[in-house]
């Protein structure tokens, strides 16, 4: 497991769709190689967004905010209760407590809401993989005897064996997404959770351009839209599938046809071996 995941496309991306129409977020283009798409990309400020999603992540810190998402504020919490339910379900397996590796997990929004919804007498253990800043910045501002930052998937799989991965809005902006997934399945978790991952029912996936309108942040860059049953198969030799279900933002468009964000829930096959 020594592949050092090195960078990850900011977090405020396809949470965004829901307060946007569908077509305020644009998939432009069929690319053969992620140095082409990036190519047709411009960019965006990562700086930027590390400020505004460090400032808003502090406001929930300190009280201020209920909940925060992709740097958006909100007075309650936002819950995916899909996502939710594989959470708790890995939870529930280990009698309430529950170690998550989640891979570019922000400063921790997917664990607020988790924390917002889970019963008081089960408890979490939760590391989060990112950008080296958000890292520097979670373990300086946000962690705790709970939360924790990490660089690497081998440094926190490392520090703590996790019960559940959680993949969220990620392996479609990685330039080698089954890389990633082999080495998620060679650290041995129980349980997989996937979540806002774009899927199409196609044969190959597709390598398009994903265009955000400024009132999210002005910015484009590669996106895979996947081949549903290739993703999957790529799981299956180690993990089953339990559950699957479609994300809120229902029937989406790029150039090269529809798709959707879909959600699974992946358990370990018993007789497999990492």
């Amino acid at each position: 497991m020594k592949r050092v995941i090195k960078s990850w496309i900011p977090p405020a991306i396809l949470n965004a769709y829901r307060g946007f129409r569908s077509d305020d977020i644009r998939f432009q283009g069929h690319f053969l190689t992620w140095e082409s798409a990036r190519a047709a990309s411009s960019g965006y400020d990562d700086e930027a967004i590390f400020r505004k999603s460090r400032a808003a992540a502090l406001k929930v810190k300190k009280g201020e905010v209920a909940y925060e998402r992709d740097s958006v504020l909100f007075d309650h919490v936002e819950f995916s209760y899909p996502l939710l339910a594989g959470l708790l379900r890995a939870a529930c397996a280990r009698g309430g407590n529950v170690r998550v590796l989640d891979i570019g997990g922000s400063f921790g929004t997917t664990y607020r809401q988790f924390k917002a919804f889970l019963t008081p007498s089960a408890s979490v253990r939760w590391n989060i993989v990112e950008q080296p800043r958000f890292v520097e910045s979670g373990q300086a501002e946000f962690a705790d005897e709970e939360l924790n930052f990490f660089r690497t998937i081998e440094e926190a799989a490392g520090a703590e064996a996790p019960d559940v991965v959680l993949l969220s809005s990620v392996m479609q902006y990685v330039d080698h997404p089954y890389d990633l997934i082999r080495e998620i399945c060679s650290i041995g978790a129980r349980s997989i959770v996937i979540a806002r991952t774009p899927c199409a029912m196609a044969e190959q996936d597709l390598l398009t351009v994903q265009v955000v309108p400024p009132s999210i942040y002005e910015a484009s860059y590669p996106c895979w839209i996947f081949a549903e049953a290739k993703l999957l198969e790529a799981f299956s030799a180690q993990y089953r599938l339990v559950a699957s279900f479609q994300e809120s933002g229902g029937s989406l468009q790029s150039d090269q046809g529809p798709f959707e964000l879909r959600g699974f829930i992946l358990d370990r096959k018993s007789s497999s071996r990492c």
